[in-house]
C-alpha cells in the first residue's frame, strides 16, 4: 500500500498527544477526555489549544457526556447539542458520537437531532456500534442518518478479534460509508487487520507511559482507582505512530 491509500486517526488524550500524532504522520486525531471510561467530551480549553497546535492534522472531538451506556436522557442530548455547537466554534473539523435505544437498536431520533447540529462537519459514529444488537441493520441506519464513518472493533474487545465482522461490514458498506477499525490496533497487528478485512482507516492511541513532574508522592492517597501508578501519565508517542503507519507500507 501507499501512504495515500489509507487514513490514520489517533485517539488523543490531550494537547501533548495531538502534537505527537501530527509529528508521527497522523491524518486526524480524535480528542478525548476520560480514556479509562472509553472517552468523554474534552474541555473547551483542551479543544481550543489542540486546534492551535494542529497545523496539518484534522481535529475531531468526541461528544459523550459520560461513561457507561449509550442511551441518553433528554438533558444529556441537550448537552451534546451544545458541545457540538461549541466544538464547531472552536474550530473542530468533525465530531464523534452515537446513541442507542435501550433495546440495542440505533436511536434514530436522537442521532438525527445531533446530526442537524453537526451539519457541514465530518461525523463519525463511534463504538456504540459495538454495543448494537444487529450490526448489519444498524449499518444501514447509520448510512441513512448521513454519518461519514463508523468506528468499530467488529463487536469484539479488539479489532484483531473482530476481523470477521469488520470484513463483512466493509463489504456491506460498499463504499457508502467508511469503516474505521479501532481498539487494540498496534504495530504488531495493523497489517494483518488491513490484509484480512480490506479496511483502510485505522484508529489507535500509540501511547507510552511518561513519568510525571512530581518528586514527592503521598503513598497513602489515591486520586482514582487503587493500584494505579499515578506517577505515570500516558501520552501518544510520535515514534509509535510512525512505526505503526510504516507497518502498512512494508511490501
Amino acid at each position: 500500500m501507499n501512504r495515500e491509500d489509507f487514513k490514520i486517526e489517533i485517539c488523543s488524550n490531550g494537547v501533548e498527544s495531538c502534537e505527537a500524532a501530527e509529528k508521527g504522520g497522523a491524518d486526524r486525531v480524535e480528542l478525548c477526555a476520560g480514556i479509562p471510561e472509553g472517552g468523554t467530551t474534552p474541555s473547551y480549553g483542551e479543544i481550543y489549544v489542540s486546534r492551535e497546535v494542529l497545523k496539518n492534522t484534522l481535529l475531531h472531538v468526541i461528544i459523550r457526556p459520560r461513561g457507561g451506556d449509550f442511551t441518553y436522557s433528554p438533558s444529556e442530548i441537550r448537552r451534546m447539542e451544545m458541545d457540538i455547537d461549541i466544538a464547531r466554534k472552536l474550530g473542530a473539523d468533525g465530531v464523534v458520537f452515537g446513541c442507542l435505544n435501550p433495546d440495542g437498536t440505533i436511536a434514530m431520533r436522537e442521532n438525527a437531532i445531533l446530526m442537524e447540529h453537526a451539519r457541514g462537519m465530518n461525523v463519525t459514529f463511534h463504538r456504540a456500534f459495538d454495543r448494537c444488537k444487529n450490526p448489519m441493520e444498524s449499518l444501514e441506519q447509520i448510512i441513512e442518518l448521513g454519518f461519514n464513518r463508523i468506528l468499530t472493533s467488529g463487536q469484539q474487545n479488539t479489532a484483531e478479534l473482530g476481523i470477521p465482522l469488520l470484513r463483512d461490514i466493509k463489504k456491506a458498506a460498499d463504499g457508502r460509508i467508511a469503516i474505521l477499525a479501532g481498539c487494540g490496533v498496534n504495530e504488531k497487528n495493523i497489517a494483518k487487520i488491513q490484509h484480512e478485512t480490506g479496511v483502510c482507516e485505522f484508529h489507535f492511541s500509540a501511547r507510552r507511559p511518561v513519568k510525571g513532574r512530581m518528586e514527592y508522592v503521598n503513598p497513602d492517597v489515591c486520586m482514582g482507582a487503587k493500584g494505579v501508578d499515578e506517577s505515570l501519565i500516558d501520552y501518544t508517542s510520535e515514534e509509535r505512530v510512525r512505526d505503526t503507519i510504516n507497518q502498512l507500507l512494508i511490501k
